[in-house]
């Protein structure tokens, strides 16, 4: 547990299955790396990350991860084949996950929960570090609000289990621009990328928006946190 008060920077992305604006036509492993690598943060939650990403992604940033499948994964390898040498054609086929990469504190549990399968599978997906600290990720239903508003109020309930009475951060891709979730504190935003906290974390400085250049179609939303020993 923590004496005092922790500060973490949380960053949530959603990496649109590796691809970039307008497509590159290549694997952009490297340059993913690159910018994560060029960005602060102590915590990562990604969503739409090629599921063969996070081993390389923990690799090349010195970070430890876990993983969580989401959707159209079956065939796994053939997949793998065709995203990696042409991710603008098969997009979004080539598998999904989520993926939690922690740069300066170790994982002490790690815990995953399926929301739905229909349309596709969604997964609330959390790690919680060595002091304390409860990070869970999310990526919602696309194109449906009702459904969106479901797995986020399912994801909250579950992140607010495995947390107990100790803080948690949820964060990810809602699909829904102004979420809300009761016992949850909105810590900021931009479209449908949020990061809400819960319990005994604040926000500690204003939301950044790391520059993402053409990678991906969603902004980065970064987070300063404070934990305080009550």
């Amino acid at each position: 547990m923590y004496v005092g008060r922790v500060d973490v920077r949380v960053l949530t992305w959603n990496l649109m299955h590796g691809r970039s604006v307008p497509g590159a036509h290549r694997d952009l492993l490297e340059d993913f790396a690159g910018a994560l690598s060029g960005w602060e943060w102590d915590v990562a939650l990604l969503q739409e990350v090629p599921p063969w990403w996070p081993d390389a992604l923990s690799r090349r940033l010195g970070a430890e991860y876990r993983l969580a499948l989401t959707s159209r994964n079956a065939l796994a390898p053939l997949r793998r084949a065709i995203a990696r040498r042409l991710p603008d054609v098969i997009k979004s086929n080539g598998g999904g996950s989520n993926a939690i990469l922690c740069r300066h504190d170790r994982i002490a549990a790690h815990r995953s929960q399926v929301l739905c399968h229909r349309p596709e599978r969604r997964v609330a997906h959390g790690v919680q570090l060595g002091y304390g600290l409860w990070l869970v990720n999310l990526h919602a239903t696309a194109h449906d609000a009702a459904a969106a508003e479901r797995d986020g109020r399912l994801a909250a309930a579950v992140a607010a289990d495995w947390a107990g009475a100790g803080p948690v951060v949820l964060g990810g891709d809602f699909n829904l621009r102004q979420p809300a979730f009761d016992g949850f504190r909105h810590a900021g935003g931009r479209d449908v990328d949020h990061v809400f906290l819960r319990g005994a974390v604040e926000p500690a400085s204003a939301v950044q928006f790391p520059d993402r250049g053409r990678l991906s179609d969603h902004d980065p939303v970064a987070v300063d946190v404070a934990l305080i020993d009550r």
